[in-house]
């Protein structure tokens, strides 16, 4: 089948996906929790970026699937999304690959709607997988057909089967998450960094790997900074997520609302404050600032999931790119500002595709946005812009002329997942 036939296939998703948009939106908020606004949001975005697809036909056109004719892609994906995880199924099979897709067990009924519009379009050469993700990866280890697996996950989860994947010569494009820093230098066009804070972090409740986690604002501006930052946090309503005026829903994952508390709580008893929110009922996590963090803290140090702003103050630029690079996930990072902000970004940058490193690479990002929003930055992610980090934010596992090797920084699955004929 032709690269055309095949993006003709996904405008056509594109279009169903457009028909059955009340239905998604509605299960995403019974199923997910996620707000309607987010997905009604999402869903415009993934059929916009479907169409960018058709800008993939000339670096496809002398690509054939990575396992050969017949072989298939296994993916696996999170539970933060709904639309654009179709992006993530169709560059595999934009690729030539056919496609098995295991969805998180927290979307089982958007993956039952996502399966229903699926099957008239693409028949076998996308297949829906219900077992346990255990099982999922164990038998996508042992089918010959299964060339790749593509997973959007937890590092922690991932990280142990490396010998498995260098043993079979199977590919792994792992994404991951991210402990993003967002850095406001004083010369900073203040109104635009806010907004960008605001649209960047409490979009899903603060449940996306892109979300800024770790707020760094020089000490000269930081308490005016937080000032506007607590008054416009203080704006966002809270509540059901059919609600079309929520901003804030429930947070999905039990375990993600645990980590949250073990983290205010932490922060608080070391002396930081909190300046707006720090109520949790149930899994409603109330949007919260938090100032005075130190790098120490929980919520410094891991990846926050949810609608709660740790924020720390720094003097210079050097600090600050110190202190930023202090980490272990690397996906991408937001600055704000002239000049040393500008020297700032180009220290943490990362090369703008995968390529070999010896051993997991920290310090340096994927993705680094200067006075730009997330939005701009993320423009045609997954699509026609390579995605993707350094450390444990994500990775490549991949067997060349018989040697093991790994790759870090951005990629696109269309290319990952195929070769030159």
């Amino acid at each position: 089948m032709s690269f055309n036939e095949r993006f003709d296939r996904v405008m056509d998703l594109a279009m169903s996906l457009r028909r059955g948009r009340n239905q998604m939106i509605s299960l995403a908020a019974k199923d997910l929790r996620f707000c309607r606004k987010d997905t009604t949001h999402e869903l415009e975005l993934t059929a916009d970026r479907f169409a960018l697809f058709a800008n993939s036909q000339r670096a496809l056109q002398h690509r054939r699937p990575l396992g050969g004719p017949d072989s298939r892609v296994a993916v696996m994906l999170s539970y933060n999304g709904s639309a654009w995880l179709n992006i993530v199924i169709a560059a595999a099979y934009l690729a030539g690959n056919k496609v098995l897709v295991k969805f998180s067990s927290k979307g089982s009924q958007v993956m039952a709607l996502t399966e229903e519009i699926y099957r008239p379009i693409f028949g076998p050469d996308i297949q829906f997988y219900q077992a346990s993700g255990k099982t999922f990866m164990k038998e996508a280890l042992k089918n010959p057909q299964v060339s790749a697996v593509v997973f959007f996950g937890f590092d922690e989860h991932v990280l142990p089967y490396q010998e498995a994947f260098r043993k079979t010569g199977k590919k792994m494009i792992f994404e991951g998450p991210g402990s993003d820093p967002f850095i406001v230098f004083p010369d900073a066009e203040l109104e635009l960094a806010l907004a960008d804070l605001m649209t960047a972090k409490f979009a899903y409740s603060g449940q996306t790997c892109t979300a800024p986690k770790r707020i760094f604002i020089h000490r000269a501006i930081y308490d005016r900074f937080l000032e506007m930052l607590a008054d416009e946090v203080r704006t966002l309503f809270v509540g059901d997520p059919e609600d079309p005026d929520v901003d804030i829903s429930p947070v999905v994952s039990d375990l993600a609302v645990a980590r949250i508390k073990e983290a205010l709580e932490e922060a608080v008893g070391r002396g930081a404050k909190i300046l707006a929110g720090g109520n949790i009922e149930g899994n409603l996590v109330y949007p919260t600032v938090v100032k005075d963090a130190t790098d120490d803290m929980l919520g410094m140090r891991e990846e926050i999931f949810g609608p709660v702003l740790f924020t720390t103050s720094f003097d210079t630029v050097e600090e600050v790119v110190a202190r930023a690079r202090n980490h272990k996930y690397g996906l991408r990072a937001a600055l704000f500002g002239g000049p040393e902000a500008a020297q700032a970004a180009a220290a943490l940058k990362g090369e703008d595709y995968c390529h070999p490193v010896s051993d997991y690479t920290f310090g340096k990002f994927g993705t680094v946005a200067l006075n730009e929003t997330r939005a701009q930055s993320w423009s045609g992610a997954l699509v026609t812009k390579a995605v993707g980090g350094y450390g444990y934010s994500g990775w490549v596992w991949e067997t060349v002329n018989g040697r093991f090797q790994i790759k870090q920084g951005p990629k696109l699955i269309t290319l990952e997942t195929s070769v030159h004929s």
